[in-house]
């Protein structure tokens, strides 16, 4: 492909999701179309590929789909990201959770699991950690091992010890961290009470009953009916009276489950289960 700038046009678009949908059962159809544009463009780009090869390669080569997924999937995440979200959940929830026999936590989307070792300190900050168990999860089967080794570069973590300092946690995060020449992997004991594994939250079902689930800057990429396809997911994991977060630019906006929700903090967009 000479091109240096490839195009394609929403039904090319729609084609592809379909042949995705009948080649290895992931359904794109309600993915935004700007995101999921900028992204396949970019897969061409970088393999100087052009549409009728892109089809080809992903119908006829599994290697190729699962790099496909990584690249088009987004894969976005840092220590304490959004720090005002840590201190909001330490101030306005988690004293709530203490009083649980219990602590269940689902990171959904957690990509190399970032925010699941977040929770893992914040929640021995405040005295829970050896009654909390942390699921996390995502679709790209790539950074879950990344997330279950948790060695992160040198240049990562001076960005997450920033994130640590401005959510007024004690101590330094390095704490937390074995340094080696140019990464640092999270100790042992904060990898206890933490499981990895493969959803796909756009086709499989709930699979657990959760105090919490954090499924923060995902909804972004979701057309509305696809949002609420997930929110029904969640809904149907949260335990009663449990706590869905979402990130700051998202909110919900179904009317249907505005009703099923509660605001806690409408500035971070935290929610409470409202059970029937």
């Amino acid at each position: 492909m000479n091109t240096a700038s490839p195009d394609i046009s929403a039904q090319e678009i729609a084609e592809l999701a379909e042949a995705i949908k009948v080649s290895h059962g992931f359904d794109f159809s309600d993915y935004s179309k700007a995101s999921l544009k900028r992204r396949i463009v970019r897969v061409m780009m970088i393999k100087k590929l052009s549409f009728a090869d892109l089809k080809d390669n992903l119908a006829g080569d599994p290697g190729f789909f699962q790099y496909f997924l990584e690249e088009v999937t987004v894969n976005v995440t840092e220590m304490f990201r959004d720090p005002a979200f840590y201190k909001t959940l330490a101030r306005e929830v988690i004293p709530h959770l203490a009083a649980l026999r219990q602590v269940k936590i689902w990171s959904a989307g957690c990509s190399s699991g970032e925010e699941v070792y977040s929770f893992a300190i914040l929640m021995d900050h405040s005295g829970l950690k050896n009654k909390t168990f942390i699921s996390g999860t995502d679709v790209n089967a790539t950074v879950l091992k990344e997330a279950r080794k948790g060695s992160y570069n040198l240049r990562s973590i001076k960005t997450y010890t920033d994130n640590y300092q401005l959510c007024g946690l004690p101590g330094s995060l390095n704490d937390y961290f074995t340094t080696g020449y140019d990464t640092a992997s999270i100790q042992s004991e904060w990898k206890q009470n933490t499981v990895f594994s493969i959803h796909n939250l756009v086709s499989d079902a709930p699979f657990d009953q959760f105090n919490l689930i954090s499924c923060r800057n995902v909804f972004i990429y979701f057309e509305t009916a696809l949002q609420e396809q997930i929110l029904d997911v969640f809904y149907r994991s949260l335990s009663p009276n449990g706590y869905l977060c979402l990130g700051s630019k998202e909110t919900i906006r179904s009317d249907k489950f505005k009703k099923k929700f509660k605001p806690v903090n409408t500035k971070e967009n935290i929610y409470q289960k409202i059970s029937f």
